[in-house]
């Protein structure tokens, strides 16, 4: 038990140093049906019966983080607030990266996100724009939410492992599966 506490807070400890840039953006948290529709430009094509599935899927992960518009219920969840906004020029941006350092480990279980993420909207509060995953590479078959596979790496977690995140809350033209949302930017 020791070891997985010592690993989440080396793991948390390592995600927050690397992501230090200020981040501020104008969100409309939209939450309507179309932020979870695929896009096409996000993953290959699937059949119809898959697309039901991760369209299902997408919804109960919008019903098991919803709560997380609180940032009080993220911070009681165990998420741990960060005041560094990461986002690249020409790319857009990423958010604020609240990460609950229990949750860091070899098990994708898509109900509970390793991250949660913030930009700060037009009224100066946080908004939850999305979801990110990180599962540990201990040797096992690499996950996929759906039919989406994860990305290798994606973070600045020092050991091998995947990374996926999901824009439910926030729309990503560039796709809900994309790791940058051109809609976020960090000044």
């Amino acid at each position: 038990m020791k070891k997985n506490s010592f690993l989440g807070t080396f793991l948390l400890a390592t995600f927050l140093l690397l992501h230090s840039t200020s981040c501020k953006k104008d969100v409309s948290n939209e939450t309507t049906d179309d932020n979870l529709s695929i896009s096409e430009n996000a993953r290959m094509t699937t059949s119809a019966e898959e697309k039901k599935l991760e369209t299902e899927l997408l919804k109960d992960v919008r019903n098991a983080t919803a709560r997380f518009h609180s940032t009080t219920q993220a911070i009681g969840a165990g998420y741990v607030p960060d005041n560094h906004c990461v986002s690249v020029p020409n790319l857009g941006g990423m958010g604020y990266h609240w990460v609950n350092p229990s949750l860091v480990d070899p098990v994708f279980d898509p109900l509970k996100p390793e991250v949660v993420l913030y930009a700060t909207g037009s009224d100066g509060e946080l908004q939850l724009v999305a979801v990110e995953y990180i599962v540990i590479n201990t040797g096992q078959t690499a996950p996929k939410f759906g039919n989406q596979p994860f990305i290798v790496g994606g973070t600045p977690v020092q050991v091998p492992h995947w990374s996926l995140h999901v824009w439910l809350y926030e729309n990503n033209p560039s796709g809900i599966f994309v790791s940058f949302n051109p809609n976020i930017s960090c000044p």
